[in-house]
């Protein structure tokens, strides 16, 4: 009968524990769907609905954003990780050449800053220039 019992709490315990900390990790979850293809971590993804899970490690916060309708992912790992101060959550991007940045990605936990790799802001500034010069250019022989 004791043994019966002590097998009780200890399943117990463990659930209570399973639920802490599945309740911790949706916390910095969230679903945003984006209306335009976007750049994050050198990857370009497609329009569509993304979901962001937090895949912590001792050292760093590391997200996994990924989209089942369109199947696909990729890991982002944040230059700068700050407490959120308001409920709102989503993303924010930065326009550049055409191109849309993601810049943040807010939780109702957190606030995650995402770099952005000077040679993608150059390499979208250069396409940017082309494409301009190659439309705007007309002229008579």
């Amino acid at each position: 009968m004791k043994k019966h019992f002590a097998l009780m709490v200890t399943a117990m315990v463990g659930f209570a524990a399973l639920a802490m900390s599945a309740k911790a990790q949706q916390s910095d979850q969230v679903i945003v769907d984006v209306p335009h293809a976007f750049v994050v971590s050198g990857k370009t993804l497609p329009p569509g609905r993304y979901r962001v899970n937090e895949v912590s490690t001792s050292t760093q916060h590391e997200l996994v954003l990924s989209s089942f309708e369109n199947a696909t992912g990729v890991l982002v790992v944040p230059s700068a990780v700050d407490d959120a101060r308001t409920d709102k959550r989503g993303f924010r991007f930065r326009e550049i050449g055409g191109q849309h940045f993601l810049t943040t990605i807010e939780t109702t936990e957190h606030i995650f800053a995402i770099p952005i790799s000077r040679s993608a802001v150059l390499e979208a500034t250069t396409k940017s220039h082309q494409g301009s010069t190659r439309s705007g250019a007309s002229g008579t022989d």
